[in-house]
């Protein structure tokens, strides 16, 4: 079978092409690279986060709490040992609310650091892009002065050939977000 026939068929039977499988792959790779990169604490944090995450862990707490209740109301005939209100429950119960929540944004932290490498990563790959499109339009403009060709007088692509650089954009950004923050203040004391 002719190699393209081969690749076809590939194609056909995932649904997608060979580039996009790739770069599923990369990624699964990246992740999984940055997991064995973390620190036994982080490990540690992330695995009680996620245990302490799914139903299982709410029913153990059910079953563990109605336990408890049933062993100090005595009737079971054994004498209570934390009576109610259940103080020392609620101790239990305190401590590890707080050590909880210290793993979860222990996982929280890891997680929005990783966030923050992605989303550097997509601006670089955006940024990138924009600059190789821009260059492909001014040859494209080029190539089409040098045939002849008359521009339409309305077309946008002058503002397209523009190089664009991130901090204008941003600053446009934050301009547009302070006067719609105003006009909104605005209308609201009015």
């Amino acid at each position: 079978m002719p190699k393209n026939e081969s690749t076809n068929e590939q194609q056909d039977k995932s649904g997608i092409s060979n580039v996009i499988e790739g770069n599923i792959r990369t990624i699964i790779q990246l992740r999984e690279k940055a997991a064995k990169q973390r620190h036994f604490q982080d490990r540690i944090a992330d695995t009680i986060t996620s245990f302490s995450g799914c139903m299982f862990f709410v029913y153990i707490h059910i079953g563990w709490f109605w336990v408890w209740i049933v062993l100090n109301n005595g009737y079971i005939g054994i004498p209570p040992f934390d009576p109610f209100p259940y103080g020392l429950l609620t101790m239990i119960v305190s401590l590890e609310a707080i050590f909880l929540s210290t793993f979860v944004l222990i996982s929280q932290n890891r997680q929005s650091e990783e966030n923050e490498r992605r989303a550097d990563l997509n601006l670089h790959i955006g940024l990138l892009a924009e600059h190789e499109l821009t260059r492909v339009l001014q040859m494209l403009d080029a190539i089409q002065k040098n045939l002849g060709i008359v521009d339409d007088e309305d077309s946008e692509l002058a503002d397209l050939e523009m190089e664009t650089r991130p901090e204008d954009v941003l600053a446009e950004i934050e301009r547009l977000h302070r006067l719609d923050f105003e006009n909104n203040k605005r209308k609201f004391f009015r």
